[in-house]
């Protein structure tokens, strides 16, 4: 029998908050926005890797949310589309229908926990200590898949089971999402490399100061950089650009 696992008032607040805001996403935009807000205070991780499978078990698509830059070789080892880290994890546990998953690097007796021991080494070497996995199952519209990187503790039952409460409404949300492959509306114009660069390091949390200090230009600079930026991507503020950026895949080269 299953251990019974009862919510503290704040994990309730907190995944009442992420099934709310979760209805509204209907863009890769939203979702990243939703992933980086409401999904991180219950389940807090470095990387989400989020799959979508056909009936057949074919990949329909296959994003990776992440709040801080990843190397492009890494995000390519991880996110890959033929043989990614995410997805061979993804099949590996569909496959033997072993969902949720867990790995914290640790030698552990938990149920799920040696799941994704085979991985230990890549896991490893891109630099992640902890994984958790769950999805839909197969579904007669196909499955679902969400294995989160980089948990900041060790991930145990009790987060499996605050991932699957919120499996179905990420499955959801990913249904929502424009199909896979579509191009999302252009920006006004192309960011220029200044403009990429500042992206990029807005991604890692840098003030306006730290980035002037980093580039040679002064905050004031940066901050003009930043409003040319809102202006070409429509967007009023820095999380929204770097939503933005996500969703048209500006940083993943």
């Amino acid at each position: 029998m299953e251990p019974v696992v009862i919510l503290s008032r704040l994990e309730q607040e907190y995944l009442l908050r992420a099934i709310e805001a979760g209805v509204r996403v209907a863009s890769l935009h939203q979702l990243f926005l939703w992933t980086q807000g409401q999904l991180q205070a219950l389940l807090p991780h470095a990387v989400l890797a989020c799959m979508q499978f056909a009936p057949g078990g074919a990949l329909l698509g296959i994003d990776c949310l992440h709040g801080t830059v990843l190397a492009p070789p890494a995000l390519a080892a991880l996110g890959g589309r033929r043989d990614g880290l995410a997805l061979r994890i993804a099949r590996h546990c569909m496959g033997s229908g072993r969902l949720p998953a867990l790995f914290d690097g640790g030698d552990r007796e938990e149920e799920g926990a040696q799941v994704l021991e085979g991985f230990r080494a890549e896991l490893g070497a891109l630099g992640f200590d902890s994984v958790l996995a769950h999805g839909t199952g197969q579904t007669a519209a196909g499955a679902s898949v969400f294995v989160l990187f980089g948990l900041p503790m060790r991930p145990s039952a009790r987060h499996a089971y605050f991932l699957e409460l919120l499996v179905p409404h990420l499955h959801l949300a990913l249904a929502r999402l424009p199909p896979h492959g579509g191009s999302a509306a252009a920006p006004v114009r192309s960011l220029s490399a200044r403009e990429t660069e500042i992206v990029g390091w807005l991604r890692e949390g840098k003030s306006n100061d730290e980035m002037g200090q980093i580039l040679g230009i002064s905050g004031l600079t940066v901050k003009n950089h930043l409003q040319r930026i809102y202006r070409a991507l429509g967007v009023s503020n820095r999380a929204h650009a770097l939503a933005r950026c996500m969703e048209l895949r500006l940083l993943e080269g």
